[in-house]
This record gives C-alpha cells, structure tokens and sequence, in this order.
C-alpha cells in the first residue's frame, strides 16, 4: 500500500483490473458528450449542426468503441464476446447494460454522421450514404431524444455495474451512478468542447462555450457534493465502511484521490481560472490546460473507485 501496483489487477487480488477502469472512463467521456451536446441543441433550439455536437459526435463514438475494446479485452475469452449479445439476464447489471449499449452504440453513430453528414460528402466513397443520412435527419428529433436517454443512462451504468459490488463498501452505495453521470457530463463536456476549438472551427468565446463554460462550476459542484457524501456515509456507516476510510489517508491510493482527483479534477481548473488573473484564464492555454485537467481527474476518480474499493473490502 506504499505505492500504486497496477499489477494486481492480473492476479486474485482485484477481480476488476485496470482495464475496466479505463472503460469506465471511455464510457463516461462517450455519454458525457454526446449528453451535454445534446442538451445544448435542446436547451437553444438548434436547427444548425453546430461544432459542439459535430465534436461530441465523433468523441461518443471513438470513445465507446474504445471502451468496448478494453471491455472484450479484459474477458476470460474475448473471442467469444459475441456470446453476450445473444444471452441475457435481466437480473443482471451487466446484462441490463449490454441491452443499453447495443443500442446506444449504433444511435451514437447515426447522429454523429447525421450531424458530420457535410464533411462525409467530400469523400466520393461514401456518397452513397448521403441520401440515407437525409431520410434519417428527417427523423432526427425522436433520434436524439432517445440517444440522451441513452447516453445518460451509459453513464449511471457504469456506477450501477460496480456499486453492485455489495462486499466492497466504498463502491457499495447509491450515490456512485449520480457521480458518475455528473463527473461523466463534465469530463465529456471538457471533451467535447476542446475537440471542437480544435478541429471543427469554434471560436474560443463563443456564446456556446461560454455558456458551456458557466455550466462547468455548477456541475462541478455537485460532484464535489457527491464525494463528501460518499466520504460521509462511509464515516458515519458500520464498522467495515469506517474502516475503509483509511483509503482517504494511506498509501499510494489516497495520493491519487489527494493529488489527482482532487488537486486536478477540481483545485487546478480553478486556480487557472480565478487565481491567475482574467487574462490568463481566457487564454487558450488556459482552456485547454483546465480541460485536460478535469479529464485526468476524472480518470483518477474512476481508477480509485475501482482499485481502493475492491482492496478495501469488508
């Protein structure tokens, strides 16, 4: 416990190894985005297939199919994956979640090439798509609403897949799905943002990234509620949930909880923000430093769940 040993998640000691954890982190970035874009569209009535959504397109869908690949990766057989498509039950969080992500995957792919479908036409071959794409525009409404179901709901599952952990107390606990939604809307939103200043044209000030932008504290905030609930609870819980706080104050976990998820998922955004001056903060390197930073927070939260919460068992 003097350091952080990534290689016990290839023996018994961890079930779920570092693998799902970066999972777990891809699916969050994936539902995030597209959730965040999502809203965007609906809360300003977009008609217009904006930078953002263009970006949350294609972040959802690399990201998820990224997630997939270290899902099958870290399987006993993962050549036989195909096999839990085909067998379900509904008793399970898993499988609940397989039944989620079959649909989500593909809807995911359709409005990100619905909303890319102009830079898709330069490529002669894929012109073939392009009338296919317009018949589904026309439905693009009930498509989008159901993907931010979706999308959402990506991200409360991967919480509800580890919190069913009932051995393990810091995972053990109703509160990690909402945390996940909301550090997943805010990494993704990170994401998302930088990807569409970068390739797709947005003006670093735009009126969507600043509303973006004031969104971020809010959200930011709750998650931090989330946190010292689940600290609470595990203060004020039995024997074992108490015990299990330790996880906070020694070794190697607790440096990345402090340094990681803390010091660059909440305490580094805003010093870039508030502590070095206005200039400083608008610049881009500002914008681009504090959304690296909350991404990396949230890869350490998802890495410290996982890992502190199966060796601090009861």
């Amino acid at each position: 416990m003097n350091g952080i040993d990534f290689s016990t998640g290839l023996g018994d000691a961890i079930a779920w190894p570092w693998p799902i954890a970066v999972y777990l982190f891809f699916a969050g970035i994936s539902g995030g985005a597209l959730a965040i874009a999502l809203l965007m569209r609906i809360y300003k009535k977009q008609t217009q297939d904006t930078p953002l959504l263009k970006a949350a397109g294609v972040v959802s869908l690399v990201t998820i199919c990224l997630g997939m690949l270290c899902l099958v990766l870290d399987l006993s057989n993962p050549l036989f994956f195909w096999k839990i498509l085909l067998y379900y039950n509904l008793n399970s969080v898993m499988s609940l979640g397989v039944i989620v992500l079959l649909f989500y995957i593909p809807l995911t792919a359709v409005i990100a090439a619905i909303a890319l479908r102009g830079e898709l036409a330069r490529f002669p071959q894929l012109k073939a798509m392009m009338p296919w794409l317009e018949r589904l525009a026309a439905l693009r409404s009930p498509l989008e609403w159901l993907t931010l179901v979706l999308a959402v709901s990506v991200c409360a599952y991967t919480g509800f897949l580890i919190s069913a952990l009932i051995r393990f107390p810091i995972i053990n606990t109703s509160l990690l799905p909402a945390l996940f939604i909301v550090s997943g809307l805010s990494a993704g939103a990170a994401m998302a943002k930088m990807v569409a200043v970068k390739w797709f044209g947005e003006p670093l000030h735009s009126e969507e990234m600043s509303l973006l932008h004031g969104a971020e504290w809010p959200i930011m905030a709750v998650e931090g509620m989330f946190l010292f609930m689940l600290f609470s609870g595990l203060i004020f819980g039995t024997g074992p949930s108490q015990a299990a706080t330790q996880a906070f104050s020694q070794g190697g976990w607790s440096s990345l909880f402090w340094g990681g998820v803390i010091g660059l998922g909440f305490i580094l955004p805003l010093v870039l923000n508030f502590a070095l001056g206005r200039r400083f903060a608008l610049s881009g390197r500002a914008f681009y430093l504090t959304g690296g930073s909350v991404i990396c927070g949230m890869m350490c939260l998802r890495l410290f769940l996982l890992y502190a919460g199966q060796i601090y068992t009861i």
